[in-house]
């Protein structure tokens, strides 16, 4: 029987083992760090506490979140105290033989309900497996640095691997702040079979003198948009670990990954990079070409032999690599006709054959998912899977989940649906970027037809015969938080956070958010969150109303599918649902207090800049945010509540989208998107 994990034993204190079981204590799981150092111990808890404490002065982490965080975590020399674990993770250092005696002698210890995990990066799961006498609760789980703050990890399952082991680790995985992604057993897994070439490809650069170092550093730099270069990156990690990986890649597939010459040379001087010199950017674009192009060949040829899907390919290069865009999606960016002849050159430089799978398209962009269809016990689950982009709403995700709402109503087994999101957000808001680039090329057009699209999207869920029910488990930011007001319920777990921050820039919440919310919560609560862009948690949105439940991840699941499997027996979601008490209490004072402040009577003052007297002390600080606010998008969210009010919803939604073209066309508009793109503070003129 698969238990759920709660209790996860990590083998290994350096930095690597360290980090996976910081991030997993941080996430609430309870820790036993074993090394057979006491050394390695206690320099891994000095790590940890500096990691820790160094979150408390950037202020994402608090005081008692930090001690907890310790007080899960448990360092010990004794591998016998890893007999309860549910999970096992071995992070020793890369080398077979050590590996298999150890997960040999774990098998004697750990009892066999128990999943052991590999986090090695180069060597056959499989055949670690075989040192076991559980291969059905063997898999691999390959981390990237630094793991406390690097989302990625791969999920690798061999061909024993129990589907149920394979699901436990993976909700485990995503309980912890993880994406993972699912990779076959084969060599590099995903994302070093492609980055590993890249690497060794600079090495090939340099040999050929296609440019010197600071040239290849800098145009890899532009063309992936990452801070480090190849050389730099190299001399970062290790010169001789990228060799290593190199001579493995090149044993199970061939020449083409075997470490350039120039490579082992450096290894072999035991001696970083020297990257110095001005770069010449009149090599960047022969860099780029050459880069992109070895990336693009073995990522389609990855891809064709199953060894990821595209997407968890692409989400591998940008989750685990902070790359711009991952290989397919560069690739449609490009088109395929210039990636194909790219690759067409790398292939005829190292003697390679052309991926059958970019050949097959004949020109034709790669189709990339990232809206998932399940259907579970009469519930279809629409899952939003693109945490790359925190499954941020753009015309191709929307066109998906209309899409995957389209099949799911017309299925004849599907009685309900449940819509969920992947990753650290439920939906990060609407694409700032698109509408960025719509401002400044002039194109309001097109952004009151993605507001139209978007409209009738949410509309057609919210009207739905078979119920839609929002599982909420992280951030609902902007058109996330109106997408979950549209669905007809809202189960929520203690990460779930709604906020529609668009106030702060220049805009106001377009997607039905000026006419859902006032009519779920009342006007007053409405326009405090709205021209605040107010953080609403998981306890007070079910306080007020706002969400039926708030329920750990896996029981938030089972509540929402039977919630929407209830054949429609649901309340419509704007159907005027019972305010919250007067007296219920908010971070920010009573309701009565907050409903106060945001009546008929003082709107005029409060927009004015007039704080109301009497106000509790966190309700003013949040009343003088609104200085920091766009006037005019507050003047026209107050306008937009108060008529939509007055008409059907349907009406309401019309006065929103037809105040888009006006809104968009203000400076304020333009000054908030930049800001935010750029990572500063707008300052608005309300114009």
């Amino acid at each position: 029987m698969i238990r759920t994990i709660r209790t996860v034993g990590v083998v290994g204190a350096g930095t690597m083992g360290g980090g996976i079981a910081q991030k997993m204590a941080m996430e609430g799981a309870c820790v036993v760090l074993v090394d057979q150092g006491a050394a390695y111990l206690e320099k891994a808890r000095k790590a940890i506490e500096g990691l820790l404490e160094e979150g408390q002065k950037r202020r994402v982490l608090r005081p008692e979140d930090a001690l907890a965080t310790l007080e899960r975590m448990q360092f010990t020399t004794d591998l016998e105290k890893l007999k309860d674990a549910d999970l096992v993770i071995e992070a020793i250092y890369e080398d077979e033989k050590a590996k298999k005696d150890l997960f040999s002698r774990l098998d004697g210890v750990v009892g066999p309900d128990a999943i052991f995990a590999s986090n090695t990066s180069s060597l056959s799961v499989a055949e670690l497996a075989r040192s076991t006498r559980r291969p059905s609760r063997f898999l691999g789980m390959h981390f990237f640095f630094h793991p406390v703050k690097n989302r990625l990890v791969e999920v690798i399952p061999i061909e024993a691997t129990d589907p149920a082991a394979f699901a436990a680790v993976l909700a485990f995985a995503r309980a912890t702040g993880k994406t993972p992604i699912e990779v076959r057993d084969s060599p590099g897994f995903a994302v070093n079979r492609f980055f590993v070439p890249w690497l060794n490809e600079a090495a090939r650069m340099l040999e050929d003198k296609t440019a010197d170092m600071a040239t290849i550093d800098a145009a890899a730099e532009r063309a992936f948009a990452v801070g480090m270069g190849p050389f730099a990156l190299m001399n970062a990690t290790g010169v001789p670990i990228a060799c290593h990986a190199a001579e493995g890649l090149g044993r199970a597939l061939g020449s083409f990954y075997a470490p350039a010459a120039l490579l082992r040379k450096q290894t072999e001087a035991k001696v970083p990079w020297t990257v110095a010199g001005e770069p010449n950017p009149a090599r960047f674009n022969a860099v780029a070409e050459r880069l992109w192009g070895v990336v693009f060949a073995v990522a389609a040829a990855l891809a064709a032999e199953g060894g990821a899907t595209r997407e968890d390919i692409d989400r591998g290069a940008r989750i685990g690599l902070r790359w711009a865009h991952g290989p397919f999606e560069e690739m449609n960016r490009l088109g395929l006709a210039v990636a194909s002849d790219w690759v067409r050159k790398i292939c005829e430089r190292h003697s390679l054959s052309f991926p059958a799978g970019l050949r097959e398209r004949s020109g034709r962009k790669w189709e990339l998912r990232y809206v998932e269809f399940l259907k579970e016990d009469g519930v279809a689950r629409i899952v939003l899977n693109r945490p790359e982009t925190l499954n941020a709403l753009d015309e191709v995700l929307a066109a998906q989940l209309l899409d995957a709402v389209v099949a799911a109503q017309a299925d004849p087994e599907v009685r309900g649906i449940v819509l969920e999101g992947r990753g650290k957000a439920f939906m990060a808001g609407a694409d700032v970027k698109f509408f960025a680039r719509s401002i400044e090329t002039g194109d309001f057009d097109a952004v009151v037809r993605f507001t139209r699209f978007g409209q009738e999207l949410l509309r057609r869920i919210e009207v739905s015969v078979k119920p839609v029910v929002a599982l909420v488990d992280g951030a609902a930011l902007g058109g996330g938080t109106e997408l979950a007001l549209a669905c007809r319920a809202r189960v929520v777990t203690p990460k779930a956070v709604f906020r529609l921050p668009e106030t702060s820039l220049g805009i106001y919440p377009g997607l039905g958010g000026t006419q859902r919310l006032p009519r779920l919560l009342g006007k007053e609560l409405a326009k405090f969150y709205i021209f605040t862009g107010t953080p609403l948690g998981a306890k007070e949105a079910v306080a007020l109303g706002l969400a039926d439940a708030v329920l750990p991840p896996e029981e938030a699941l089972e509540h929402a599918k039977l919630l929407a499997g209830s054949g429609g027996r649901l309340p419509t979601s704007c159907g005027g649902g019972t305010p919250s008490p007067a007296g219920s209490v908010s971070p920010y004072g009573s309701v009565a207090k907050v409903r106060d402040a945001f009546s008929d009577g003082r709107i005029g003052d409060l927009l004015a800049g007039k704080i109301v007297d009497g106000a509790d002390q966190a309700l003013v600080k949040a009343l003088q945010g609104l200085a920091k606010k766009a006037p005019r998008a507050l003047k026209t969210a107050n306008e937009l509540i108060d008529a939509g009010l007055r008409v059907s919803l349907d009406e309401g939604l019309a006065l929103e989208l037809g105040r888009i073209r006006e809104i968009f066309q203000t400076q304020d508009a333009r000054e908030g998107l930049a800001a935010l793109l750029e990572r500063r503070s707008p300052t608005f003129t309300g114009r």
